[in-house]
């Protein structure tokens, strides 16, 4: 502990916080050591415009401000002493260490980041109990449920300029490594449960590489690989503060970000931020499809705005639920959800033809072009041509119409992909105006 606290003040002596520029990605401080300034690149979390996290529907439908905030925009200055003993008064066992570079971030919070820090505290309400359960299940300090508040400011559908995606930020090759299925269609790194579950099963192993959180923290930004190198560099010293001048600049304040993000989800009172208001939320439910849907097929039909479906579902790359690849999950409210199951085929044969565009079965065009040389090739393949052309007429006129009758089981889709033509035809064919057929009926398919 005396070699921990030696640290301690001899990082925050030899780092000041400069007087002098912050812009919107960085924090500069002066490095006493070299005499110099040293930059450190600020987590993308704390970049976001706060105006943008409010798009999303859930935050537009279910977030509004406390018009009876007294004094919003006034910060209130307090001795270096407050804030470390608020920081020792946080219910946690992951170390809260104060010094200047944490103020610095800190600052960042309860200043420029203010309305952020409003909008993540009305926002937390949708996302935090999430968090909280999946890093209880694998038996983690509850304190890294305020990760995604760093990583992310808890909007879903982040991307970081490196290529990590959602609430937890991760890569693709991790994600991966770790069950979460991303392709054309699907990336689950968006899905609050799934990544959350995921995010803290990572975490659990790279505590059991460090044996330290603050490290596993700074791993978590820059990969294990990285924070092995410097703890070599720092002569094997397994301490974040000891192997802070090693690191790359965005994780030398991850970690002060992450006490930062404590501090400020704590203490947010204080610094007269008020959370922005959280309106009950509708109740959801989940249902497993094993078809294609569509978001419009169900949002015309079940009488939803397509952005709700795409807020409840952020999994969804394309507005199509891919049922048919694998039995997938939609989650829709309550109400929605009983009208999906009672609509069935009807949402499914809903303008399928126009919807889905991707077509399983194709028919070629084995016609011969029209030869246009005037060689002697080019004669016997201009006859040849005629006769097959003639050939083929005779037999399209001796096999006229076909017909199909309907099996149980059966919808319009799938008799036109048995029989090569479209939805559309059949109808034309037949004089359908909708959907409904019936087992035994006879249909024209040519």
């Amino acid at each position: 502990m005396k070699r921990l606290t030696i640290l301690f003040l001899t990082l925050t002596t030899a780092l000041v916080p400069a007087a002098a520029q912050q812009t919107d990605t960085e924090v500069t401080v002066h490095n006493d050591r070299s005499g110099k300034d040293e930059v450190i690149e600020l987590p993308e979390g704390m970049t976001y415009n706060a105006d943008s996290l409010l798009h999303d529907w859930k935050a537009q439908k279910y977030l509004f401000p406390d018009t009876a905030c007294a004094n919003p925009d006034y910060n209130p200055p307090f001795a270096p002493e407050v804030f470390q003993e608020r920081l020792r008064r946080i219910p946690a066992v992951m170390e809260m260490p104060y010094n200047s570079i944490v103020q610095n971030f800190i600052d960042r919070y309860s200043g420029r980041l203010r309305r952020s820090v409003s909008f993540m505290l009305g926002a937390g309400n949708f996302y935090i109990p999430i968090f909280e359960e999946a890093l209880d299940y694998y038996g983690l300090p509850l304190e890294l449920k305020y990760l995604p508040v760093i990583e992310s400011a808890l909007d879903p559908m982040a991307r970081s300029h490196a290529g990590a995606v959602g609430l937890w930020q991760f890569m693709l090759p991790t994600a991966k490594r770790y069950g979460l299925e991303v392709n054309s269609l699907v990336d689950e790194r968006r899905d609050p449960y799934k990544s959350s579950y995921a995010a803290a099963k990572y975490l659990r192993d790279l505590y059991k590489i460090f044996g330290d959180w603050n490290l596993v923290i700074a791993a978590y930004n820059c990969g294990p690989g990285n924070v092995d190198k410097a703890i070599r560099r720092a002569d094997g010293v397994k301490d974040y503060w000891a192997i802070y001048p090693y690191l790359p600049k965005e994780t030398r304040g991850y970690v002060p970000a992450f006490i930062a993000a404590n501090y400020i989800m704590n203490y947010y009172c204080e610094h007269n931020i008020c959370p922005m208001k959280t309106a009950h939320p509708i109740t959801t439910d989940t249902v497993i499809v094993t078809r294609n849907v569509h978001f419009n097929q169900i949002a015309e039909l079940c009488n939803i705005d397509v952005a709700a479906i795409q807020s409840l579902n952020p999994q969804y790359r394309t507005d199509i639920v891919p049922g048919a690849v694998k039995p997938s999950t939609l989650c829709l409210p309550q109400e929605q959800l009983a009208a999906f199951i009672e609509l069935k085929d009807s949402v499914y044969n809903y303008r399928a033809d126009e919807l889905f565009t991707r077509r399983s079965l194709v028919q070629v065009d084995e016609t011969e072009p029209a030869p246009s040389g005037k060689s002697g090739r080019s004669s016997y393949s201009r006859s040849n041509g005629s006769k097959r052309s003639s050939a083929r007429s005779s037999r399209s006129r001796k096999s006229g119409s076909r017909s199909t009758t309907v099996r149980k089981g059966d919808t319009l889709s799938r008799i036109a992909a048995r029989n090569g033509t479209t939805v559309s035809k059949l109808r034309r064919l037949n004089g359908i105006k909708g959907s409904s057929i019936k087992p035994g009926q006879k249909l024209r398919v040519k």
